[in-house]
């Protein structure tokens, strides 16, 4: 009986079990499963992973500009030991101006074609070997941005590309950043938003929660107005007519009537023109200096106005004051209060007998 007791009982407490796991797993938390712990590493793509290699060749090219080219000349052997490890070819041409990778027979990785293309593409870029040789890497990746397009004017294309280069020539690693930089928006604004995510991260509770609230919000204002230039030019009305011929020398001569005149009386007209103007600029230059000696214009003087009998001060009645304050010594009594002291003298006299 105690047998067959315990063979009953023991698929219910195995159902029972498996019902609280799974509640259990319902019930962890979505950030738990978000998370990645503490010094996790993808493990790396190994000959094992895909031991019989690759169907088809794969290759990728591309051109460089001459100047690099004394550059790659010299690093070019450095980059065919860094690819042959991986068992990609690399040839450079210098005739064409071109370098290509491709992949062989021993090629196991699928994607380190894709690394190879960059590190090709890096170097065309004025990137140095040590630099581009770590696209190679698998937790390492790039991104070209082309800017050229982004900003018609030179001026401001060079000034705003001039805030994307960091410490001793280094650039920023952010897309967004690049990009809103050359949308005239600084990147200290979007480098203050990611430390401030950074620093969010850490907080477990925050993870999955909404951090709009913390970041800072900038709103891009246009504070300078397009100025006005100072000669504004006014269209004229278009006229199918042509504009009427200016008239040269001899037009206006005849006109004048100095075409039929001879060299002489043409000479004697000249000078007393420039004695004309030579007398005219006497007179304005003597004016000037006579300017120094004409007087200033005085002012009127204005006549004192007469007192009015409101105002006048009546000299009798302070004369009067005068004397008798002479007479009346200083802090002295009146009758009238020397008499009412004497009474209440009087008045303390009589109550003390």
């Amino acid at each position: 009986m105690a047998t067959s007791q315990a063979n009953g009982l023991a698929p219910a407490a195995g159902k029972s079990e498996f019902r609280n796991q799974k509640q259990k797993q319902e019930n962890r938390d979505e950030s738990e499963l978000l998370t990645v712990p503490d010094g996790w590493k993808e493990p790396a793509f190994s000959k094992e992973d895909n031991p019989r290699g690759l169907l088809e060749e794969s290759s990728f090219a591309t051109l460089f500009p001459k100047y690099r080219e004394a550059y790659l000349k010299e690093c070019w052997p450095l980059v065919q030991k860094a690819l042959n490890e991986h068992h990609v070819n690399a040839t450079l041409d210098l005739i064409e101006g071109s370098m290509t990778v491709c992949t062989t027979k021993k090629t196991f990785d699928p994607y380190i074609i894709i690394r190879a293309r960059d590190l090709i593409k890096l170097l065309a870029r004025s990137v140095s070997f040590e630099q581009a040789v770590r696209i190679l890497q698998d937790d390492i990746a790039c991104d070209i941005i082309k800017i050229g397009s982004l900003v018609r004017n030179k001026e401001r294309f060079v000034k705003r590309r001039q805030r994307l280069i960091g410490p001793k020539g280094s650039t920023l690693k952010v897309r967004k950043v690049v990009l809103d930089t050359m949308k005239n928006i600084h990147p200290i604004y979007n480098i203050k938003t990611l430390m401030i995510k950074r620093e969010l991260a850490k907080d477990s509770e925050l993870r999955s929660q909404s951090w709009e609230r913390f970041l800072p919000q900038f709103k891009h204002k246009n504070v300078n107005k397009r100025k006005e230039p100072k000669k504004k030019t006014v269209k004229k009305e278009y006229t199918p007519f042509p504009p009427p011929q200016p008239e040269s020398q001899i037009d206006k001569e005849l006109a004048s009537g100095e075409y039929f005149l001879k060299a002489s009386q043409k000479k004697r007209q000249k000078m007393e023109a420039i004695k004309a103007k030579q007398a005219e600029a006497l007179s304005k230059r003597q004016e000037e200096r006579n300017k120094a000696f004409i007087p200033p214009k005085e002012k009127p003087v204005l006549k004192p106005k007469e007192a009015s009998t409101e105002t006048k001060i009546d000299v009798a009645a302070i004369k009067e004051k005068v004397k008798k304050a002479k007479n009346k010594k200083l802090g002295a009594l009146t009758a009238e209060e020397v008499k009412l002291k004497m009474e209440v003298d009087e008045k303390k006299k009589k109550k003390k007998k």
